[in-house]
């Protein structure tokens, strides 16, 4: 049972999100739900794969979000030179003779990993291992990173020479993999607008560290009924071939979700209930983050190709009839 401030907390979240919107508005023209999509991120505590071609100001709106939240910000640029130590820092000798340890642009609260499959293995290990452990250890040092910290690695999706995909057991500590398209017509005239003029209107700080800590706290605690769990279980191990899996899944997957995804499912759905201002999630809950959630867990056969069948696809026909 919710307590009456917890409930007021709830509330006061829904109205900081709508507060955030119109903010994140000032900088950034549509993208409605991206900008939802990576809030909903840092609020459960995850990290993002943003995929999207050049110019879609993938960088402003990490730099936005990070102001609107009132944290730190930094963007490591990947590229095939980029070593484990231009990120996480390395040891340099003073003048009094003495190791002292650099902090690299992983120290900040939200990281912009642009086009992290640019860089090889090594290099994307360094990043990824800082995302999992939250710290990174130099000469058996460890180094507790900055709380609240966030992700956003983005891909480009031309121009595939030279690059490193991430492989599928890397690509699953992302929580949500966000495919960012082309404004509309009506987006695009208002973008050409607003950024040829004299100039944008800077958005305005509402949050700060401690109080997102706070909220990723309360998200977490919020209530699940028994068969919104079972439902996201069973949505996430429907993606799995084998023995009693769909007949769908059998024909167009060689490779489903591990638990990860089950886990967030669930903790997406806490939050797009909670910045919706509601107590506990519902199956449409689910539904609204399953897509970022599994798209990139999901690997497709030969068939699927051949026939046009996209992950999306897979997914909508998977929750229609879970």
């Amino acid at each position: 049972m919710k307590t009456y401030k917890e409930t007021e907390s709830i509330e006061q979240l829904h109205d900081i999100y709508e507060k955030m919107k119109v903010e994140i508005g000032k900088m950034i023209i549509g993208q409605h739900e991206t900008i939802e999509r990576v809030i909903t991120c840092i609020f459960s505590q995850g990290h993002c794969l943003l995929i999207g071609v050049p110019g879609l100001a993938k960088t402003l709106l990490v730099n936005t979000v990070a102001k609107v939240l009132g944290l730190s910000f930094s963007r490591i640029q990947f590229t095939p030179d980029l070593m484990p130590s231009d990120i996480i820092g390395t040891e340099i000798l003073d003048e009094n003779r003495r190791f002292r340890f650099v902090k690299g642009p992983v120290f900040a609260h939200v990281i912009l990993a642009d086009e992290i499959n640019r860089t090889p293995p090594k290099t994307q290990s360094a990043l990824l291992e800082s995302m999992q452990e939250k710290a990174v250890t130099v000469a058996g040092t460890t180094y507790t990173l900055d709380n609240p910290f966030f992700v956003l690695a983005t891909q480009n999706p031309i121009e595939q020479e030279g690059t490193y995909p991430l492989p599928e057991a890397q690509l699953d500590r992302f929580m949500f993999n966000i495919w960012l398209d082309y404004p509309s017509l009506k987006e695009e005239i208002s973008i050409v607008e607003a950024t040829t003029g004299p100039g944008l209107q800077q958005p305005s700080q509402l949050l700060d560290a401690q109080q997102i800590l706070y909220y990723q706290n309360l998200i977490r605690q919020l209530p699940v009924t028994p068969i919104i769990y079972e439902y996201a279980v069973k949505l996430a191990r429907s993606t799995r071939p084998g023995p009693g899996a769909p007949s769908f899944t059998t024909k167009y997957i060689t490779w489903g979700a591990g638990p990860r995804a089950s886990q967030y499912l669930i903790l997406g759905a806490k939050c797009h209930a909670a910045i919706d201002g509601r107590i506990a999630p519902d199956v449409d809950d689910i539904h609204a983050v399953a897509t970022s959630v599994l798209r990139h867990r999901i690997v497709r056969n030969y068939k699927a190709e051949a026939e046009g069948i996209s992950v999306d696809d897979i997914i909508h026909n998977l929750m229609e009839n879970v």
